[in-house]
């Protein structure tokens, strides 16, 4: 049994009101445990209306969603649940409620009748895993966003979440305070083996996952990792989404004739053919 599993799920808001709108259709996926899913897909395809799904934030209107092999609608089942699943928002100031990064980060766990001594230790643990150890006096007002939605990853690890589940977490943020966010994301899934479920609308963050699923108007439409997902730019743009510079780039190239492999979409590997393709003869150009 996966970790997270959504069988024949449906999410229908206002359902039997003149304005009921489907947001989820008949959706079925798996992620596994310590898995890193990127979930795209343009505005209203139904991705956050999933990530809700999964703490029971949402229930299902028809179907089912299952973590750790607990069903949601299942009342005494939503505590439990929501301490394995973790949720990260788009807006940090949204999800910090105290004067102080520290009281902020053991909010949770003394919701739960976690001992002092213990609180303190995973106060101190969550705050070196993501790296805001110096901060833990500060007031949260004070910290730039990306320094905010780090905290509000400590928070879910304070709780001891297996899993994180971040719906659009650098959508309000510059670019430095993205890379921050990703690159502790990458790291609690890299060091500490933690399930993550990503959405995003930035095609750069995307590529850090082990796979991909597309969702268009409620439905997934696409899945794979991610040199199969961007290896189609054409589908992607079919849905109203961007692909990473670098896909793109090479497309364009390989309708010029230019002999460029597919299946490109780091910036980097690009650089690196175009280098080896200039050394190894006068024209990078196909004949």
């Amino acid at each position: 049994m996966s970790f997270i599993e959504l069988e024949n799920l449906s999410h229908i808001y206002h359902k039997g009101q003149e304005n009921e709108f489907p947001a989820l259709r008949h959706v079925n996926l798996s992620i596994e445990e310590g898995e890193f899913v990127a979930i795209l897909g343009a505005n209203g395809s139904g991705k956050s209306t999933l990530a809700k799904h999964l703490n029971a934030l949402l229930l299902p209107t028809e179907g089912h969603c299952r973590v750790a092999g607990m069903d949601t609608r299942e009342t005494d089942a939503v505590w439990e649940i929501r301490q394995q699943v973790g949720m990260v928002f788009q807006n940090p100031d949204n999800q910090i409620i105290a004067a102080i990064v520290e009281d902020d980060i053991a909010f949770g766990p003394e919701n739960l009748g976690v001992p002092p001594e213990e609180i303190r230790r995973r106060v101190s643990e969550a705050l070196k895993t993501v790296h805001m150890r110096k901060y833990r006096t500060f007031a949260p007002h004070l910290l730039s966003g990306g320094q905010k939605q780090r905290i509000a990853i400590a928070g879910a690890l304070a709780m001891e979440t297996k899993c994180l589940v971040l719906d659009e977490p650098t959508a309000m943020l510059d670019p430095q305070g993205r890379s921050e966010v990703l690159g502790t994301v990458k790291r609690l899934h890299e060091e500490k083996g933690i399930t993550v479920v990503y959405i995003t609308h930035f095609m750069e963050e995307a590529i850090a996952a082990d796979r991909i699923v597309v969702m268009e108007k409620g439905n997934v439409v696409m899945e794979g990792v991610p040199k199969e997902i961007f290896g189609t730019p054409e589908k992607l743009k079919q849905w109203n989404l961007d692909v990473p510079l670098a896909a793109d780039i090479s497309e364009k190239l390989r309708r010029k004739g230019w002999k460029i492999p597919k299946g490109i979409y780091e910036s980097e590997k690009l650089i690196e053919v175009l280098v080896k393709m200039a050394a190894g003869r006068k024209s990078v150009v196909g004949e």
